[in-house]
């Protein structure tokens, strides 16, 4: 599974996630067996160059119409902050439907 999340830094363990107004990084973070296989981050999300199933956004007041015309998948961590929290928390599917 690949996401894409919108963070306040370039640094794995350090970055938290953002509104998409105020984004300052874009993470892509791949999955493979339950846990990250890697994480990369891009100033702007055109310079990600891979396939993105899924973004993770802040809240639902997003404006997310470009992911969902696009047919990514648009998830929302209302309580997680970190990149690894939001992944712990899509593999446990705490992660909440844009639509809910």
């Amino acid at each position: 599974m690949n996401i894409i999340i919108p963070v306040n830094q370039n640094k794995q363990d350090e970055a938290t996630i953002t509104l998409l107004d105020e984004l300052k990084h874009w993470a892509y973070v791949e999955m493979a067996e339950g846990e990250i296989s890697k994480c990369e981050f891009f100033d702007k999300r055109d310079d990600i160059q891979e396939y993105v199933e899924c973004v993770v956004v802040k809240n639902n007041k997003e404006f997310v119409e470009p992911f969902l015309d696009e047919n990514i998948m648009v998830l929302v961590a209302p309580e997680q902050n970190s990149i690894a929290e939001i992944v712990s928390a899509y593999m446990f599917r705490e992660l909440h439907d844009i639509h809910e």
